[in-house]
């Protein structure tokens, strides 16, 4: 297990210039734009625009702060994104814009080398103790807003836009929220090698 603090994340420039993006966490560490095989970040979107595009790349969006995100990916209906609707997952490669619904928001990004890794994302709003089993790879449990405190032998609290970062031999891990909390669990997996 190991405990990301907010205050610890990286910050560096989109592929495309078009703004900032704040690395949570990637894989192998220290990886670069073009060869992680996983990586979680936040942006602010400040303006509407094209997304960069990352060849071979498959991504899942969701809103954490602000009115909302309309994406236009080709070939595929526009796509309205808010606070409360479930993560988006498309295609890293294909052309995106994305106009803004109402001012500038905050999104989640994560992203997978295609073939490689497969992931899911799931937000959860917790307002009593519960149980995250680490079944996959890498558990990845973003604190959104509101703060946690996790059970064992030395009192943790994982603070808004804190994260946890499971293994797959992590034990179920009990999530203590002070008071209504939203989070995204973000389970990550290897593709299995074809024989």
């Amino acid at each position: 297990m190991r405990i990301l603090r907010a205050a610890e994340y990286r910050s560096m420039p989109w592929k495309n210039g078009g703004g900032v993006t704040t690395e949570i966490a990637v894989s192998p560490a220290g990886a670069a734009l073009d060869d992680f095989d996983w990586r979680v970040s936040m942006a602010r979107v400040e303006s509407g625009g094209p997304f960069s595009e990352f060849a071979g790349v498959d991504r899942s969006l969701a809103v954490l702060e602000g009115e909302g995100i309309i994406l236009d990916i080709a070939g595929r209906p526009a796509a309205t994104l808010t606070k409360t609707s479930a993560p988006l997952s498309f295609a890293a490669d294909v052309p995106t814009q994305a106009a803004l619904i109402a001012g500038p928001i905050t999104d989640l990004n994560v992203m997978m080398r295609r073939g490689r890794m497969t992931h899911a994302v799931e937000r959860l709003v917790i307002s009593a103790p519960t149980d995250i089993q680490s079944a996959a790879d890498a558990t990845l449990i973003l604190c959104v807003d509101g703060e946690i405190t996790l059970a064992g032998a030395a009192l943790v609290r994982i603070r808004p836009r804190d994260a946890l970062l499971l293994g797959p031999d992590a034990a179920k891990r009990r999530l203590e929220p002070a008071r209504p909390t939203t989070l995204f669990v973000i389970r990550i997996d290897r593709v299995a090698a074809n024989d």
